[in-house]
């Protein structure tokens, strides 16, 4: 009897339960950012901004954006807070199951090993949520890790970590992250009073991976996470808290030639929220409590499983296809204190309901020769249930407005069809038209909300957003260069847009007394948004010390309100820039010395719906330097808008200004492993 040696044994190599990226996805528009830029991030967000389709609302990051702002969409077609496009973790939603915005705090840019930014409608595996694209994250690796520790200006010290232990077929991945800011303030210069506040952000966040190698080729994953993070918004008597956890399950097998490949995964996330706004009083002296919205309770649960068959021979090519089928569930509830008058909260308030969307989907694409084309079909089944709002007096006990809402379901078919062909000599063409559809969040079915004076009303009657778009591209490569542009055409119906209705000071029915300078809007299906635009991109090494790159993004978007807001027919939708650039360059000086640079331009936008509100162009220039004291370890200084630019983010019924971040200069220790 002859047994193994431990020289005879397979290797056992322990990887995250995923499936490998489909063969359709060189159809579409796909922009990949890898570890090595996201390393020079301190914020996933901000390394997102490299690419100019990728609208983040307000146009400022996470170190001063406020929860609620923290929405992403792609294309500037009509940025939002909720945000128009799905983030995902190797699988798993990241979007808030209230609000649908990101919490960018919860995952560190040392936990990931990469990302893809897939621009139009995703229909296929992608479904509802994915309305304007898909921003993918892959979480590290069982192998190696990555630690940085920093500090600067505001006050910052941050640190971020990353790492795996292995053992046979186990594998833990464990990863955090601690940030604290003393902030800057938004409002400047003579507008500025004694109610303007720094945003001082303080975050922290953490999760552990389990991956196990259960057969050959064969893996499970278990994932648990929390975040938590509290910062001030700016005014005297306002902060905002927001926290988190996630749990998932997943297990898979790698398709190949001979057999399926297959995925199934279970997912929960539960979130928090508390917020609290106020009123400005004239001149910007003092502020008077407005809202104190002291606990927001929301859980998301779904699921997903995924069949895939690679290989498949049909005709001259290779057949690929995959089905699936997948559900998300959300419900929560808004708890909130408001109307502020005799030193005291005199009315509570309840609203929430429960949302959800189950979907079947069939994708597949054909390779043969130079042509690769890749097509999909989805149906999903919506739902918005168990809607009410409360309103008692504190004092008395009753009711003051008590609704119950109509429960709301209905279908939605969604499709992408591309093809791409290797046109020779280093060229390829691609065209491509797609389908998507975005329901309404939670918060924007329930939630009033209040910014300063400004006072926004919820609309239990919204329907799901849907986009239909056409795009064209052509690139080119070398083993130096890589040119890209793509032509986009895009029409968003039933767009939810935060429409004006009245202007203070006045009293309104249901949201009750706007001061002066304030605004009434209430959420609305208002009507379409058209799109057109260009996207262009070109990378180029020009050799192993030197790298350029450098994109442009060119959007004109238009709004037809039609009957249901007729004054905003011919406006341009708030917070879609028609322009957006950056370009960028890394340059290996010596052996140990590296810098780094990016430039961006995003061109004026409008703050409000009737373009009343101006936001001025801006120009900010980021810078590096980065010296090798030992391999993998790296000593390095930057500075987030060198040249101080005044960025502004914000403008109120009254004029005042609010400015992104100034200046920040930090300096710190990275170690890969």
């Amino acid at each position: 009897m002859i047994q193994d040696t431990p020289a005879d044994l397979p290797d056992i190599v322990v990887t995250a339960a995923r499936l490998p990226p489909a063969a359709s996805e060189a159809a579409f528009s796909v922009v990949r950012i890898g570890e090595e830029r996201l390393s020079r991030e301190t914020r996933l967000d901000e390394a997102l901004r490299s690419v100019p389709a990728v609208s983040l609302f307000r146009r400022t990051s996470s170190l001063a954006a406020n929860p609620t702002t923290q929405g992403i969409s792609l294309r500037a077609i009509a940025p939002s807070g909720a945000g128009r496009t799905l983030v995902t973790l190797d699988g798993v939603p990241l979007n808030d199951p209230f609000g649908g915005w990101v919490i960018w705090s919860q995952i560190p840019t040392e936990s990931l090993s990469g990302l893809d930014i897939v621009r139009g409608a995703g229909a296929g595996p992608y479904g509802a949520g994915a309305l304007t694209g898909v921003i993918a994250l892959r979480e590290r690796d069982s192998s190696g890790g990555a630690l940085e520790l920093s500090g600067g200006e505001l006050g910052g010290p941050r640190l971020g970590a990353a790492t795996t232990l292995t053992a046979g077929r186990f594998s833990l991945t464990g990863a955090l992250q601690r940030e604290v800011s003393d902030g800057y303030t938004p409002v400047r210069g003579p507008a500025a009073g004694a109610v303007d506040t720094p945003l001082d952000p303080e975050t922290q966040s953490g999760s552990l991976r389990l991956d196990a190698s259960l057969a050959v080729d064969v893996a499970l994953s278990l994932r648990a996470s929390a975040y938590d993070e509290e910062r001030g918004s700016g005014l005297l008597g306002a902060r905002s808290s927001a926290s988190g956890e996630s749990y998932s399950a997943t297990v898979s097998r790698a398709p190949n030639t001979d057999r399926l490949g297959w995925r199934a995964q279970l997912w929960r996330r539960t979130s928090d929220l508390a917020n609290t706004s106020v009123a400005v009083a004239a001149g910007r002296g003092s502020t008077t409590p407005a809202n104190d919205q002291f606990a927001t309770p929301a859980e998301g649960w779904g699921w997903n499983v995924a069949v895939r068959r690679t290989a498949v021979a049909v005709g001259t090519g290779q057949l690929e296809w995959e089905v699936g089928a997948d559900a998300r569930f959300n419900e929560g509830e808004t708890r909130e204190r408001f109307r502020f008058m005799g030193g005291a909260f005199t009315r509570d308030r309840i609203a929430g309901g429960e949302t959800s969307v189950v979907g079947a989907y069939g994708e597949a694409s054909w390779t043969g020769g130079p042509w690769l084309v890749a097509g999909g079909l989805r149906i999903d089944g919506w739902e918005n249930a168990a809607g009410r709002r409360l309103e008692r007096d504190r004092a008395t006990g009753l009711a003051t407005l008590n609704e119950t809402d109509p429960d709301r379901s209905g279908e939605v078919i969604s499709a992408r069809l591309a093809a791409r062909r290797d046109l020779g000599g280093g060229w390829a063409g691609r065209a491509a038209a797609y389908s998507g559809f975005r329901p309404a969040t939670l918060n924007e079915l329930h939630r009033p909300f209040r910014v300063g004076n400004d006072l926004t009303e919820a609309n239990a009657a919204l329907v799901p957003e849907t986009l239909q778009g056409v795009e064209v591209g052509l690139s080119w490569n070398d083993d130096a260069t890589e040119v890209q542009a793509t032509v986009f055409w895009n029409r968003l119906d039933d767009a939810i847009i935060n429409v004006t209705l009245g202007v203070g000071p006045a009293t309104f029915p249901r949201a009750g007394f706007v001061p002066a300078g304030g605004v009434l809007r209430q959420r609305q299906n208002a009507g379409t948004i058209k799109a057109a635009g260009l996207e262009a991109s070109v990378t180029h090494r020009i050799d192993d010390r030197l790298s350029l790159d450098a994109a442009v993004s060119l959007t004109e978007a238009e709004v037809d309100g039609g009957v249901a807001a007729p004054q905003l027919t011919g406006l341009r939708p708030a917070q879609a820039p028609e322009i957006s650039a950056s370009a960028g360059s890394v340059w290996r000086a010596t052996d140990r010395l590296t810098l780094v640079g990016r430039v961006r331009y995003e061109g004026a936008r409008f703050d409000d719906d009737l373009n009343s509100r101006t936001l001025d162009e801006a120009v900010t220039l980021d810078a590096r330097a980065e010296w090798m004291v030992r391999d993998g370890v790296i000593a390095f200084v930057a500075a987030d808008n060198l040249l101080d630019a005044e960025v502004e983010v914000s403008e109120t019924g009254d004029g005042v200004e609010g400015f992104g971040p100034p200046r920040v200069v930090r300096a710190g220790l990275s170690l890969r492993w």
